[in-house]
């Protein structure tokens, strides 16, 4: 059951989450503000997903999941229905900021969750709900928008489905099974540096760069091979579609996989396998090619956090597990919105070219984090 719950929030969640670039067009006529404020209203959110993401990680201490994740629907769907009768922007940027909130109270609750009750390929197909729900999203939408539905209507739409989450996540909030709470570990951390530690800001600087690399993929494909690799326009939207179809089809398939090989080898595999396509997005050569590193991109990276998050004890120990699966949710934001803003910066500097080096650049800082700190840290040492 809890499987199911994990999935169909996900999925849900994701709807409204994919579409605000599509609905911000005729947000911002109705409000009469210029095309650039959305900039506020994406800080607003930033920030509030960070902070509520960092602070569910304490908050699960002392709250059973289920709860919390009902009451982050709750927040979701009062956002939606807010900014869909929205007068004016502050009350916008204030719906973004509570939006955010209850998706980061989700977003942490379900991966802590998830990282001591999943194994890896119920994981990895709740965070392929996610996606399946960010690609019916635009559809959604444009359905709707085309049946002359203005945004208002749309946003109000969803905050009703949000709303019938909500309370069918209370109805089953004490179906999630908690385990005992694991002992406190004892650690001289005052005399001496903790593996446990490093293991936790390597996970954090892991996290930040391998989701931004992620997102920095997806956001500015488009321009990458339309301006960059001279694709058509029609080529490169069925490509940038293909790649977020290609991390759908990475968890759905390489979940099982873990399952049966082990998370920690397929996510080495996977994070040694990440470089090899930004490598072949940076090779100079036809727009096929660059196509095809976007595929293998897409393929390798999108196991990495799930394992990521359902390995997090091996690193940190139990006791720790459950804040630091926050923490890195909070990294995720992070590096979701600051990666893709610095290439932006770099695109606009040079060229639309620059993207593929710029993910070679950061994929092999990515491993360089995994392979020098993101390895299981030994029992004996973090009890030590």
């Amino acid at each position: 059951m809890p499987v199911l719950l994990s999935c169909l929030t996900y999925l849900s969640v994701a709807l409204p989450g994919s579409t605000l670039g599509m609905l911000w067009p005729s947000m911002r006529m109705s409000i009469h503000e210029p095309v650039g404020a959305l900039g506020i209203v994406l800080i607003a959110g930033v920030a509030a997903a960070v902070v509520s993401s960092a602070a569910t990680g304490r908050v699960l201490a002392r709250v059973r999941p289920g709860p919390l994740v009902a009451f982050g629907a709750a927040l979701v769907s009062a956002a939606l229905a807010a900014e869909a009768a929205a007068p004016a922007l502050w009350i916008i940027v204030a719906g973004s900021a509570v939006f955010s909130t209850g998706f980061g109270v989700i977003d942490s609750a379900l991966n802590a969750y998830a990282a001591g009750h999943f194994g890896p390929r119920n994981i990895n197909w709740m965070h392929a709900s996610y996606g399946l729900g960010a690609t019916l999203g635009p559809l959604l939408v444009t359905a709707l928008l085309a049946s002359g539905s203005g945004w208002r209507l749309t946003m109000g739409s969803m905050s009703i489905v949000l709303a019938a989450i909500a309370v069918l996540l209370a109805a089953a909030r004490h179906r999630w099974k908690v385990s005992a709470a694991p002992a406190v570990e004892v650690q001289s951390e005052r005399r001496r540096p903790s593996p446990r530690r490093t293991a936790i800001l390597a996970g954090l600087a892991f996290t930040a760069v391998e989701t931004g690399a992620e997102s920095a993929a997806g956001i500015w494909g488009f321009v990458f091979l339309t301006s960059g690799r001279g694709l058509s326009v029609t080529a490169a939207g069925v490509a940038v579609s293909a790649y977020w179809a290609m991390m759908f089809a990475g968890r759905a398939v390489l979940g099982p996989v873990a399952e049966r090989a082990g998370a920690s080898r397929v996510l080495a595999v996977a994070v040694a396998t990440v470089p090899f396509g930004a490598l072949l997005m940076a090779l100079p050569g036809p727009g096929a090619v660059a196509v095809a590193g976007m595929m293998v991109l897409g393929l390798a990276a999108a196991p990495v956090f799930p394992l990521l998050t359902l390995t997090t004890a091996d690193r940190v120990g139990a006791g720790g597990a459950t804040q630091t699966v926050g923490l890195q949710v909070a990294a995720s934001a992070v590096g979701a919105a600051a990666v893709p803003a610095g290439i932006g910066l770099v695109i606009g500097a040079v060229s639309a070219r620059a993207l593929g080096p710029a993910l070679l650049v950061l994929a092999g800082a990515m491993c360089a984090v995994y392979w020098l700190a993101l390895r299981p840290v030994p029992a004996d040492a973090i009890l030590s």
